[in-house]
């Protein structure tokens, strides 16, 4: 396994380097990948933490999630109530993840994620400052014990990001 797979696929999305992103994508597919997704989601958070800041109120929020939404033939396949709760959660409302499936939240943060990205146009500079802070977050925390819920670790991992601000 490549440590650096999702730092590249981040880097891939926000470029939109489509054809890099096939490439990585197969490969975090393939059997035997043993690496997780943790990176996907802080940098999720730092991203939504960059946008929105301390002062967003929760109609913020829904107007961006409108706009994506709106802009994006993906964004409609996406539930809104889920993509304004991770959202929420990332800005320090972390009991709103408790009911998203890993699977819908992987999806949201993935879009929200691209459409941040895509949307500020990063330096190279400013990108991998966005990936080094998202892998120190990820770096800082215990990797969740095998019964424990994905939910429960992100709710610590959301809330430590809060606190570090």
């Amino acid at each position: 396994m490549r440590p650096d797979l999702l730092s590249d696929l981040i880097r891939a999305l926000a470029t939109g380097d489509w054809d890099a992103v096939d490439i990585l994508l197969a490969e975090i597919g393939r059997p035997g990948w043993g690496g997780s997704l943790y990176l996907i989601g802080a940098a999720f958070a730092v991203a939504v933490g960059d946008h929105f800041g301390d002062a967003s109120t929760p109609n913020d929020v829904a107007a961006f999630v409108s706009t994506a939404r709106a802009e994006h033939q993906v964004g409609d396949s996406l539930p809104t109530l889920e993509m304004e709760g991770l959202i929420r959660a990332a800005l320090g409302e972390p009991e709103l993840i408790d009911n998203i499936s890993g699977e819908t939240a992987l999806d949201v943060e993935l879009f929200v994620l691209v459409y941040l990205l895509r949307m500020k146009n990063l330096t190279p500079a400013e990108l991998d400052k966005l990936i080094a802070e998202a892998e120190a977050l990820v770096a800082r925390v215990p990797a969740p014990a095998p019964r424990q819920k994905r939910s429960r670790w992100r709710r610590w991992w959301l809330r430590r990001r809060r606190h570090d601000q």
